[in-house]
């Protein structure tokens, strides 16, 4: 399949699908990256959660499921890998049709006017960064980029503040004084972390910017449950209330708060703390 907006939706509309599915397949033609390095992706992916795609979508994560593989065995040829961990977004993009000429590297030409071409949305690292410029990264212009491109990548849910000051560390260990923008996605591609040892810090850096009772309420919740134990919250609640009332709890929250599911699954932890049900 030929890699421009306007051959997929056109092969979009000419496969037979399900209403739901073809949905599914826009929104997901919507977050596709046509130039390599945009929010830090490869040149004709998307990035989803599956959590994201279910609330957009309106479903169940059942029906999303299943209309995922009507995808992927339709001509749409639609793959999906995760090679960020198990916390990451999924990354999609849709397969080369048998019947297309085009080869599968082909990107959009000069002349396309697509809306995914111009979308503000999309960003790229361009310039110098001055590594003694400042800790505070949102008096630089670097913040919005970063939050940008982390959404595709393993440190998504870790706090932009956060992100720039390990950058800065990093380099000042080596001695840079300046390097070029394009280190700084690069360091972010390359993080490894587990989300346990980031949640911390990201809460507490964010709580300190929360303007938002939700946002408050919702950081409330976390800081009641440790994230370094989460995994036996889960097990206790498991054993509890079972996995259909847990995962209940967690789909609701994170609609409640419109936030990761991560965050949805730590807050639902520090409820359960507050009410007594599972020591904390």
């Amino acid at each position: 399949m030929e890699l421009t907006t306007g051959a997929i939706l056109r092969r979009i509309t000419e496969t037979p699908l399900s209403t739901s599915a073809h949905k599914l397949a826009t929104i997901i033609l919507d977050g596709i990256a046509w130039k390599d390095g945009y929010n830090g992706l490869v040149r004709g992916t998307a990035a989803f959660t599956l959590a994201h795609l279910a609330e957009k979508m309106g479903v169940s994560r059942q029906h999303l499921t299943a209309l995922l593989v009507e995808l992927a065995a339709s001509g749409l040829a639609l793959v999906r890998w995760k090679p960020n961990g198990k916390y990451a977004p999924w990354l999609f993009s849709f397969g080369r049709h048998k019947d297309a000429d085009a080869p599968p590297d082909v990107v959009s030409a000069a002349g396309d006017t697509s809306l995914s071409r111009e979308s503000k949305n999309k960003t790229i690292f361009a310039g110098r960064i001055e590594i003694d410029a400042g800790t505070n990264v949102y008096r630089t212009p670097w913040a919005g980029l970063i939050k940008a491109a982390k959404a595709s990548l393993a440190c998504w849910n870790v706090d932009t503040q956060v992100i720039w000051e390990r950058f800065l560390a990093f380099n000042r260990a080596r001695g840079n004084t300046a390097v070029p923008a394009g280190f700084l996605l690069g360091f972010m591609r390359r993080w490894r972390t587990s989300p346990d040892a980031v949640a911390k810090p990201n809460v507490l850096a964010v709580l300190k910017r929360s303007s938002t009772p939700e946002e408050l309420e919702l950081h409330r919740l976390i800081a009641a449950a440790p994230s370094k134990n989460w995994q036996f919250h889960a097990s206790d609640l498991f054993k509890l209330i079972g996995p259909t009332a847990y995962d209940a709890r967690v789909i609701e929250v994170a609609r409640e708060f419109r936030c990761p599911k991560f965050a949805a699954i730590l807050a639902v932890h520090g409820e359960a703390v507050l009410a007594g049900e599972i020591p904390r």
